[in-house]
């Protein structure tokens, strides 16, 4: 957590600190009123923090488009990294030998070149479909080390 985020943190501790002590001095009757202002304080440090977060991935956007990228980038959670790629290849490949005595059983060597240039296929497109969104090998995301962060 960065140095901004630790202070919006203590910020908030302060005020929940000043709300229960309100809360004792002034007895139940204000409870409920007291609870409501400090949730309200909570949606709008909240409201904030999604306002920033909204903006910062339509400046991102803005910035992919400006480049000249032809496609949006997708979020970084389905960023089709090393191990995304890896995974669909190893699947394949399991798969493949299945689908390749089906082939040759049922369609001789015609099908066997089919079914392979099938699963040559599946894997050059979702390559080509994941490499320009998470970028290249070895692309690398910014992590956030907060939610608060700006």
């Amino acid at each position: 957590m960065d140095a901004t985020g630790r202070a919006r943190d203590a910020e908030l501790k302060k005020d929940l600190d000043a709300t229960v002590h309100a809360r004792r001095e002034l007895g139940a009757d204000y409870e409920a009123a007291l609870v409501e202002s400090f949730l309200e304080k909570v949606e709008q440090r909240l409201d904030t923090t999604v306002d920033r977060r909204v903006r910062r991935q339509l400046a991102e956007q803005q910035l992919v488009v400006a480049r000249g990228a032809s496609r949006p980038a997708r979020p970084a959670s389905g960023d089709g990294g090393f191990g995304e790629r890896f995974g669909l290849a190893i699947i394949s490949l399991i798969l493949a030998i299945p689908l390749s005595a089906i082939a040759v059983v049922n369609a001789g060597l015609p099908g066997l070149l089919i079914c392979w240039l099938g699963v040559f296929g599946v894997n050059a497109v979702h390559s080509s479909w994941s490499w320009p969104f998470g970028g290249t090998p070895g692309h690398e995301h910014r992590e956030k080390s907060s939610d608060w962060e700006a």
